[in-house]
């Protein structure tokens, strides 16, 4: 693109990608959450699995940085092992 406006509109379609990519992840983690204080331990386990995957399906596209991946899933673990303890 050469024209000022479409390099913007690339630029902001990207933004947009990158919010839509990373909606899926909040969801997941607060319903991950909302099974953990409902001491609910099979859903619990069910949706971080479901987190899991989600979190790193986004990390591979780039949208936030593996490490970052890496990190709120355990932190998402360390609640669940919490919960099995």
């Amino acid at each position: 693109a050469n024209i000022k406006s479409a390099k913007k509109r690339i630029k902001v379609i990207d933004k947009k990608t990158a919010l839509k990519l990373e909606n899926p992840i909040k969801n997941a983690i607060r319903r991950f959450d909302e099974a953990v204080t409902a001491g609910n331990v099979e859903e619990a386990t069910a949706r971080f699995q479901y987190a899991q995957k989600r979190i790193y399906q986004v990390a591979s596209k780039g949208t936030i940085h593996k490490n970052a991946a890496a990190r709120k899933v355990a932190k998402l673990a360390q609640k669940l092992n919490a919960m099995n303890a």
